[in-house]
């Protein structure tokens, strides 16, 4: 089984990538578009791991509480095109917190700096980048989720398995 932890997005946030996908596209940006259901933030990347239960466990250990996200401008990975999240203390204090809980656990994660962005386009082949902006619109995060990700006939499926709900400690 696939897993990840992530912050699933707003409907306002997700209605925004998805106009942006649509002005790289009609901009001649090619390349696999992330399903506008599909897009989320990874706080940790765990990967094949057989049970879900304990990873969940270890997650029940974290405590946060809730904060605000916003969007800031676009960035690429070689040819993976992505919308960049603005500087957010809370949010990187999130990210260590899971991926502590999940070393003190004993469950591999995929230890690559937290860079926080949100895939827009796999494969991209760009002529010129497009000015896009991206609305200044807020996000409330108060819970994370643990996530499997299925291969299906048209691309990966995420589906949230478990999730943690921000509090008090």
């Amino acid at each position: 089984m696939r897993l990840f932890i992530a912050i699933q997005l707003s409907d306002a946030w997700k209605e925004a990538l998805e106009e942006a996908q649509d002005e790289l596209f009609h901009s001649g940006v090619t390349g696999n578009y992330t399903p506008v259901e599909n897009v989320h933030i990874t706080l940790a990347f765990i990967g094949d791991y057989p049970d879900p239960d304990e990873v969940m466990e270890a997650l029940g250990t974290v405590v946060f509480r809730p904060f605000t996200l916003r969007l800031g401008g676009f960035g690429n990975f070689g040819d993976l095109w992505w919308a960049g999240v603005a500087r957010s203390d809370e949010l990187k204090a999130c990210a260590r917190k899971v991926r502590h809980a999940l070393a003190q656990a004993g469950i591999p994660y995929d230890r690559k700096r937290f860079s926080p962005h949100i895939t827009l386009v796999r494969r991209a082949h760009i002529k010129r980048m497009p000015g896009i902006e991206l609305p200044d619109i807020p996000m409330n995060v108060d819970s994370i989720s643990l996530m499997r990700s299925d291969r299906g006939k048209r691309g990966m499926i995420y589906t949230e398995i478990g999730r943690i709900i921000a509090g008090e400690p």
